[in-house]
């Protein structure tokens, strides 16, 4: 799997965050919520000027440089070949996507579009599709934290030792 793929990926999915946004903007704005899925799912066109759960509000500049900033290291990282596993390379594609798509928001309209409630069935914030992006990235390399990575020991010369390695029933008798 190619960097380029991610990164073309990525892109893709900054599109349809834009177009999605850009129907909102098109559709929703003065409008009431559209329900799609009764009970479950409404459109309801919010301008966050903040960061996730309210967090920061009013602070659309400071939350560039730090998304621009998180999202540099992140790419330089990529393609430098930092990352190995599929499925960091696709939770960081999903990050990015996610991340840039957002940031787009916060420099071209000073605020991001949020639209997707779930708050008939949940009390919680309106969010967007970019914002789908950033959690599944993360939770993917949550994923990969939790049950792919090797596991570091201490010591200089310490190796790892897999799951598979250890035979219990093989231990030699303690002679009692």
């Amino acid at each position: 799997m190619t960097v380029s793929l991610i990164l073309l990926s990525a892109a893709a999915l900054v599109i349809v965050d834009q177009l999605l946004k850009i129907w909102v903007l098109g559709t929703l704005v003065g409008a009431p919520s559209v329900t799609l899925i009764p009970g479950l799912l409404q459109l309801t066109y919010v301008e966050n000027r903040g960061a996730a759960f309210g967090i920061f509000q009013g602070k659309t500049q400071l939350l560039s440089i730090v998304t621009g900033i998180v999202l540099a290291g992140i790419i330089v990282a990529l393609v430098m070949g930092k990352f190995k596993h599929k499925l960091v390379l696709w939770s960081m594609g999903l990050i990015i996507a996610g991340g840039v798509g957002n940031l787009i928001d916060r420099v071209f309209r000073t605020f991001v579009v949020d639209y997707l409630d779930i708050s008939p069935l949940f009390n919680f914030p309106v969010f967007n599709f970019a914002d789908c992006c950033v959690v599944i990235g993360t939770g993917l390399l949550l994923v990969y934290l939790l049950f792919f990575e090797e596991k570091k020991t201490l010591g200089k010369d310490a190796q790892p030792v897999k799951a598979e390695e250890t035979h219990p029933e093989e231990e030699e008798p303690s002679g009692e």
